[in-house]
């Protein structure tokens, strides 16, 4: 059945996207950022970049994987249109997934536009890949949020869900504030980065030190605290929703956080090397996907992410027979 392979492409797409985060915060933490000069989709006003320089490469790849990402969402748009009737919530997600990965160029754009790349260290710069950040999470919320009621899952409700509303709602909002923290942590590594871990501190706590710089210290303290509480969270709404979804994705959340700590400890030891502050964005990325999927499960009727049928699933036969 193709709406069976819809949502392998829908799930596939998150992949995808993460393979675009990743190579992303490559350019970022490569000093790569300016690899296109100051101009945007062009590359140093080309087309395709006769210079091939590394830095050049590397930011021209991220362009072209983004292009494809954006190719990809407009056909999941397309396809949920085509096979889902009006105010059905998959084209709803849908539509939400196209805006944020439009508004994610954007961002892309105006970082390059107004130089804020490379080895630029102002504030400006800094609100901006924390709003970066933001709307990434919120792209792979809303790309969950399609997989997941595409495979069959059912609409999230907000009304009538009590603590288990509160708690899911201040895990998410903890995990974007931690994530947006942790974009300006990797960002002070990568433009101030230390030679040992004893200067590290230091730098930590010199007054003189870059806003940066002395801004790593909250991440991991802020990033303790919402973990301890995400995984609090996902005990007790198991507990209180005791459903075959929640149980298993509460049991994923508590595991990833754990790894999360792990690899952030590993990472403040070994001065933040690129290969490990890019494993520690995936994980981050790992997780907060999960929480979506598991908010969506206990905020569902059934809280099941089992296939349905097609009526079930509020799809006219008749658009599965044309597929």
């Amino acid at each position: 059945m193709k709406s069976k392979k819809f949502a392998l492409f829908a799930w596939s797409l998150i992949g995808v996207n993460l393979l675009v985060i990743g190579w992303g915060a490559y350019v970022r933490a490569s000093g790569s950022g300016a690899g296109c000069g100051s101009h945007w989709p062009l590359c140093n006003g080309e087309v395709i970049p006769v210079s091939n320089a590394a830095k050049t490469m590397i930011e021209y790849t991220h362009r072209v994987m983004s292009g494809v990402d954006l190719m990809m969402v407009v056909l999941l748009v397309v396809l949920a249109f085509w096979l889902y009737p009006k105010k059905n919530p998959v084209r709803r997600a849908a539509v939400w997934s196209l805006f944020f990965i439009v508004t994610e160029a954007l961002f892309g754009a105006g970082l390059v536009l107004l130089d804020l790349v490379a080895h630029n260290a102002s504030t400006m710069r800094a609100v901006a890949i924390s709003l970066h950040l933001v709307n990434t999470f919120l792209l792979l919320g809303s790309l969950t949020l399609s997989a997941w009621l595409i495979s069959g899952g059912e609409p999230p409700r907000l009304r009538g869900q009590g603590v288990v509303r509160t708690l899911i709602l201040i895990a998410l909002g903890g995990l974007v504030i931690v994530g947006a923290s942790g974009a300006i942590t990797a960002l002070g590594d990568t433009l101030f980065p230390a030679g040992s871990l004893a200067e590290g501190l230091t730098q930590d706590w010199s007054a003189g030190a870059h806003l940066f710089v002395r801004l790593r210290i909250i991440h991991p303290i802020v990033a303790g605290i919402v973990g301890c509480f995400v995984v609090a969270q996902a005990i007790t709404v198991a507990h209180l929703r005791p459903r075959r979804a929640t149980s298993r994705m509460s049991m994923v959340v508590v595991c990833l956080v754990a790894t999360q700590f792990f690899v952030g400890l590993l990472n403040f030891g070994l001065l933040a090397p690129v290969g490990l502050q890019l494993t520690h964005l995936m994980v981050a990325d790992l997780l907060w996907i999960t929480v979506v999927v598991f908010a969506a499960a206990a905020l569902s009727t059934t809280g099941d992410a089992t296939a349905v049928s097609p009526a079930q699933a509020n799809i006219p036969i008749s658009a599965v027979e044309r597929t």
